[in-house]
């Protein structure tokens, strides 16, 4: 039998702390099952995960190695609703469809959560998450915020000053905040080894090392891999960022975006300066920068968009003026790792989940806040499986648009957009 050991992890922080993993097998034989899922990182896991609860014989395969995309390199912070709040979906898309939305937007997090506490996953959970304004427009909208979540039964949610927030960050940059208990952090990629773990336990099969080349599309959809086959009743496109040009039409409906990450050197006492409750932090800026704490009292600092995806050559260049920005007071320290990885972006900023046959499902485009809404996602794959469909289609009866251009003239236009806001950002509108 042929073992995956071949495609690394990027050279980051978690990649340095992770817990072990077995060594998982290439598919090289023909196989039948219930479902197949493409892609293991959190859409994947989750879906598999709910599925084999429920009975079914699931296999996933992955191109390179569990959690190897977004799921092991982000910033490792769960965020609740969506990159487009409520109150957008409900001017664009009416009541009824963000009364759906909004009664899905805060159940990522009680996911993860079941999911560490009934597998005793070990990845260092920490409750608390801020939405810091750092201008006065920016806290009228983290006050309206706060309106809209309770409206729909989200109340665990403490409106900061400009006082109060520093005693929960040590910067002058803000003008107060927003504190989401049911928010917090965690070390992403060891989430997602705890998820196959469970996965496999439970008689789910992963094979690394073993990218999807051709999906088959018939009454029992077959996905073709170099070395092997899978046929399933069902299969599941749980690429994301990470897919490529595999389905067509997906990828004409979403855009790859980097987003660059830095660790600094052990903190120590200092650490507790910086973010004395040990809340993960983001701002409310278009172009936004988020941070926290890590187990051994290193600051985690990411922001910065890479549209289309390319890799940065000077990953520093671009962080570390944001991180002085914020805490001019670590201007001498060191940088430990740097790191870049990508989402994937949809034109609507909303999730894409629909159906490419009456077989063939998939979930895609997060546009950012994938850590809580792939788990959600994977609940209602597994969900529309088993014949309820009510709440994955609350999601497919979403316009999926495609980007103006096609993918040729998608990375100027959106990088034209983002330079408006980016500029609203620094002229404080």
């Amino acid at each position: 039998m042929k073992t995956s050991a071949f495609t690394p992890h990027a050279s980051s922080y978690y990649a340095a702390t992770t817990n072990s993993q077995p060594a998982r097998p290439v598919l090289a034989e023909h196989l039948d099952v219930d479902v197949c899922i493409i892609g293991a990182g959190y859409t994947g896991l989750s879906a598999g995960l709910h599925l084999t609860e429920a009975g079914f014989k699931v296999v996933i395969v992955e191109a390179a190695r569990v959690g190897w995309g977004a799921s092991g390199r982000n910033g490792g912070q769960i965020v609740n609703s969506y990159s487009r709040d409520l109150d957008v979906i409900e001017a664009r898309y009416g009541a009824d469809t963000a009364g759906a939305l909004g009664a899905m937007a805060f159940e990522g997090g009680r996911i993860i959560r079941e999911r560490i506490a009934r597998y005793s996953i070990d990845c260092v959970l920490k409750n608390g998450g801020v939405f810091a304004a750092i201008t006065p427009g920016h806290f009228t909208h983290l006050q309206k915020q706060k309106a809209l979540w309770e409206r729909y039964g989200h109340t665990q949610l403490q409106l900061l000053d400009a006082n109060a927030t520093r005693q929960i960050v040590a910067s002058d940059r803000y003008h107060g905040a927003l504190l989401d208990m049911s928010a917090g952090h965690l070390h992403p990629l060891n989430l997602a080894l705890g998820e196959a773990a469970a996965f496999e336990s439970l008689g789910g099969r992963i094979f690394e090392d073993t990218p999807a080349i051709r999906v088959e599309r018939r009454f029992r959809p077959i996905v073709h891999t170099p070395q092997g086959s899978v046929t399933a009743n069902f299969v599941i496109v749980a690429g994301n960022a990470y897919l490529g040009n595999l389905v067509p039409e997906l990828a004409a409906k979403s855009m790859p975006c980097g987003s660059q990450i830095v660790v600094t050197e052990p903190l120590g006492a200092l650490a507790d300066k910086l973010l004395p409750q040990d809340y993960c932090i983001e701002d409310c800026n278009y172009l936004l920068d988020y941070y926290r704490l890590t187990e051994d009292k290193r600051l985690l600092f990411g922001g910065g968009v890479v549209y289309g995806a390319r890799d940065p050559a000077h990953i520093e260049a671009i962080i570390i003026p944001k991180l002085l920005k914020t805490f001019p007071q670590l201007a001498n320290i060191k940088i430990d790792y740097a790191w870049t990885g990508n989402f994937l972006l949809t034109l609507s900023r909303l999730p894409q989940m629909g159906r490419l046959d009456h077989n063939i499902y998939y979930s895609q485009g997060c546009s950012g806040h994938g850590v809580t809404f792939t788990h959600l996602a994977g609940k209602l794959l597994a969900e529309v499986l088993q014949g309820q469909a009510t709440r994955f289609d609350a999601f497919a009866k979403l316009p999926h648009l495609p980007f103006p251009g096609g993918r040729l003239l998608q990375v100027p236009f959106t990088a034209i957009g983002a330079w408006y806001y980016d500029l609203r950002d620094r002229l404080g509108l």
